[in-house]
């Protein structure tokens, strides 16, 4: 519902002509209502692009939230902290009541071998860091990173997610969410841990090339969590770009990505925003969370969320729909994507 200015509105700080067109969701049973769009951390580091311009980034952040994206999420591992720490010098000169935010514990490390941890200490210590340096007393959100390459998810409810509760109790958190690929573990933790876990953030299997999570939408909705659908480009697939050489798609998903990119250069439009566009009709999904490392594709993405798309636009989308895009791909598990840090 776009026109209401939602709770976050912070009167002669954002651009309130821009507020009231952003359309505003609720998260599950939180009471918060969030952004259509949400700004995701993961590229607010070098982690995905050395050249990331740290300076654009926090421009960026600063514009995104005037703009009425609301809802922030980020995490340790991005930027190995770099991405928590560029949040807290950018949210420094923002209104603390004008953003949610989100961040997470049990990933870490770029080596494979160090990369994940569930155990209690870890995740007490994790949340520790990560308030000192977003440099604020308390969190909206705490999830666990990736559940599914957990070794147990008994470990996750049974260890990971009582510090998490901890913290809900002494005010430095407010709700809980669990994160993963795979839409399967993601239910069954869900399920197992109803009335505890109150978000699921999914990434990359709502896509034009993957539909998987309408598997277990409806299943969502019934446990009264709320979903986070993130990476509509598919960590970079399904953009003009193209991926980067660590991406964990097999070489015929990559083939396909490249061929739409192609085809989107050939007609003078952006394949991301058509990714973008075609992710965020997806019924059920209260926000659709995207990195966005500077200010030119904030207004590309923007743009997708305020004008929809030109009739060139719809056409190609409509093309690829058609004659690229043309059945279900995905990668395998969150493991896989770890290779692409060795």
């Amino acid at each position: 519902m776009s026109g209401q200015l939602p709770a976050t509105f912070v009167k002669g700080f954002h651009n309130e002509e821009l507020v009231r067109r952003m359309e505003y969701r609720p998260l599950g049973n939180t009471g918060l209502r969030v952004s259509k769009i949400a700004l995701g951390g993961a590229t607010l580091s070098a982690l995905f692009d050395s050249k990331f311009d740290r300076e654009e980034g926090i421009k960026t952040v600063h514009e995104a939230i005037k703009s009425g994206i609301n809802y922030i999420d980020t995490a340790p591992f991005y930027g190995q902290g770099k991405s928590e720490e560029l949040l807290g010098e950018a949210l420094k000169d923002v209104p603390r009541e004008a953003y949610y935010i989100a961040t997470k514990v049990a990933r870490y490390e770029l080596d494979p071998n160090l990369m994940f941890d569930y155990t209690a200490a870890k995740a007490r210590a994790s949340v520790q860091k990560s308030l000192k340096l977003l440099g604020l007393d308390a969190v909206d959100v705490l999830q666990v990173h990736d559940v599914d390459a957990a070794p147990s998810l008994d470990m996750v409810l049974n260890e990971t997610i009582p510090v998490l509760e901890d913290y809900v109790k002494q005010g430095k958190a407010r709700f809980i969410g669990i994160t993963g690929y795979d839409v399967d573990v993601l239910k069954e933790c869900a399920e197992r841990g109803k009335g505890r876990i109150h978000l699921v953030l999914n990434y990359a299997r709502y896509t034009l090339l993957d539909n998987t999570l309408l598997r277990h939408m409806k299943a969502f909705k019934e446990l009264n969590v709320g979903v986070i659908c993130a990476a509509a480009h598919a960590l970079g697939l399904l953009s003009n770009g193209g991926p980067q050489v660590w991406h964990p798609g097999s070489e015929e998903l990559q083939a396909v990505g490249l061929r739409g990119a192609e085809i989107c250069k050939q007609r003078g439009v952006e394949l991301g925003k058509l990714a973008m566009y075609y992710t965020m009709q997806l019924d059920g999904a209260a926000t659709f969370l995207i990195g966005i490392p500077n200010r030119r594709l904030l207004q590309i993405n923007l743009d997708a969320i305020f004008n929809g798309l030109t009739s060139n636009e719809q056409e190609v989308l409509q093309y690829l729909r058609e004659n690229v895009f043309t059945k279900s791909y995905s990668w395998g598990s969150t493991l896989s994507t770890v290779n692409m840090f060795k």
